[in-house]
């Protein structure tokens, strides 16, 4: 009797521990919101649109975005088998991206090449949610620079 309840006690708490460090869950659709995001200089007076599919392979992110009239689309495939993909940033042109999970947040790499010939700019994305999951934070930061957090909303 005593060894089945210690495996049930075990189970359990193995069952517990999963949990609390499984994937976080990012579908769904999102507005960015710039009053509680930080560092984003001039975005904040844009709009951003982001739709969110996620597998156990892949999290696929759409964003639609306007800045001062100019619309324009993003699309970013983040593999989460930890193979490199490649995706094209906004700001850096064509990049090769690692994948990983750290407990509930996606951790990636960012490398692209540099403004100058020969260089590569390195930033990590950091993805994760709010406790009640009804915020999502991106948090992109380049070594020896403020990170950027930019903040988005869950379309209810």
């Amino acid at each position: 009797m005593k060894q089945t309840v210690a495996v049930f006690v075990l189970l359990f708490l193995a069952g517990f521990a999963f949990a609390a460090s499984a994937p976080a869950n990012f579908s769904g659709n999102w507005d960015f919101d710039p009053a509680q995001s930080k560092n984003v200089g001039m975005m904040a007076q844009g709009k951003i649109h982001t739709t969110v599919v996620q597998t156990t392979f892949k999290i696929v992110v759409d964003d639609t975005s306007e800045f001062n009239g100019q619309k324009d689309t993003q699309h970013t495939v983040y593999d989460l088998t930890g193979k490199p993909a490649t995706n094209t940033s906004m700001m850096a042109g064509q990049a090769i991206t690692r994948s990983h999970w750290e407990e509930s947040r996606l951790i990636t790499d960012w490398e692209s090449p540099g403004a100058i010939a020969g260089t590569m700019v390195k930033r990590t994305e950091t993805r994760y949610l709010s406790p009640d999951g009804k915020t999502m934070y991106v948090e992109s930061a380049r070594p020896g620079k403020e990170p950027i957090i930019i903040v988005f909303t869950r379309d209810k």
